[in-house]
């Protein structure tokens, strides 16, 4: 018998999967053990980093930036992070319906984060998240935060030749009621391996008409947050699930097919040291680009305090105009234009457009390091 689940024929001729309620009777083998520790180990590494950055809250939000659109192009979704920022910036983009995807999971990242602070994480986060995710005209059709009333599948053209088929609507409630209890029971399991069954087991559910694989992966930050296992959302996973896309897949079938929870557990261990790892990088490059360019500017004999005012503006903000510069800086006109000829001459802004009016800026080294 499948320790995860069944397979039973339902009255239109198909079968749906119907899940077995959280935990497992897990085989947490030696080398499990020791992945566990080592992203344990890795996380708590990250922590350690991020008590330490004088502006933590601007790494924060270029990894939730690049979390969202990491996620959301695991569902297909074509945009680019500088597109992202254009839009937050100047709210203009021609790819607005892609766009608006990544900011709308930016929101709901943040809007989760937010209500943790007052309940518990469960189906009311859950359904809030979704409701902010699906906002706009693609979603609109989609029942945004509410559970599905209609049965949905995975893969192929039809129901009949599906990969997976999630369980009926009427039943993906009672399944979704059981998980908001594991979230918050008790648990003698490690925190990252209840995330992982979490991550599967909803999934698994696909409680929602659309948005599922998005709001599964904001699960994992929303959990870890609220155990305190990651003190600050610095993690992308969604990185390493895209560039191990069809393992991902995999490993989560195998769980529904043959009850192997430990092939899943071992990829998503492995998700969370790489991610830790490239996550510590990604701060170690941006701390070294900050350092190195106040460096130069105090090398310059045009630079001056203001100088390093800006730059550490643009870590918050990478996208600029003078008039930007001008008022975030209380400075002259004048005065904002002198600073950004001195920084396009040390090819620390890059201009966007083009024109000689109204022109737009880049903070190009620090894109590319988030970009990459």
């Amino acid at each position: 018998m499948n320790p995860s689940g069944s397979y039973i024929l339902q009255p239109a001729g198909f079968k749906a999967f119907i899940p077995t309620p959280l935990p497992p009777k897990l085989n947490l083998s030696n080398e499990l053990k020791a992945l566990i520790d080592q992203a344990e180990l890795s996380l708590a590494h990250l922590n350690g980093i991020a008590s330490l950055l004088p502006q933590v809250e601007m790494f924060i939000a270029m990894a939730i930036r690049k979390e969202a659109l990491l996620s959301s192009q695991i569902e297909g979704t074509q945009a680019t992070l500088t597109e992202v920022l254009t839009y937050e910036t100047w709210h203009e983009i021609d790819n607005f319906d892609d766009v608006q995807e990544v900011v709308n999971y930016i929101k709901a990242l943040y809007r989760g984060i937010e209500l943790l602070d007052k309940f518990p994480l469960g189906l009311r986060i859950i359904q809030e998240a979704h409701r902010m995710l699906l906002q706009g005209e693609r979603g609109k059709n989609k029942e945004p935060g509410e559970f599905r009333r209609s049965q949905n599948w995975i893969g192929g053209s039809s129901i009949k030749n599906a990969i997976f088929v999630p369980p009926p609507h009427d039943m993906a409630l009672s399944a979704m009621s059981d998980l908001e209890k594991f979230m918050n029971a008790k648990c003698d399991l490690p925190s990252l391996v209840q995330c992982a069954l979490i991550h599967y087991q909803f999934e698994t559910i696909h409680p929602f008409l659309d948005g599922n694989g998005r709001i599964g992966r904001l699960l994992i930050d929303l959990f870890l947050h609220m155990k305190q296992t990651l003190a600050k959302p610095l993690l992308y996973t969604s990185l390493y699930f895209k560039l191990h896309r069809q393992s991902y897949f995999n490993t989560l079938m195998l769980v529904r097919n043959k009850g192997d929870y430990e092939s899943w557990l071992h990829f998503f261990l492995e998700a969370i040291i790489w991610s830790s790892d490239y996550a510590i990088s990604k701060i170690k490059q941006i701390l070294q680009l900050q350092e190195t360019l106040k460096y130069k500017l105090m090398g310059n004999k045009r630079a001056s305090l203001i100088s390093i005012k800006l730059l550490d503006f643009l870590f918050q903000k990478p996208l600029v105009t003078i008039t930007s510069i001008k008022e975030e800086l209380d400075i002259s006109f004048q005065g904002a234009s002198d600073q950004v000829c001195l920084f396009t001459s040390l090819n620390i802004l890059e201009e966007l457009t083009g024109q000689k009016r109204a022109r737009r800026f880049a903070f190009a080294p620090y894109l590319q390091i988030i970009e990459d």
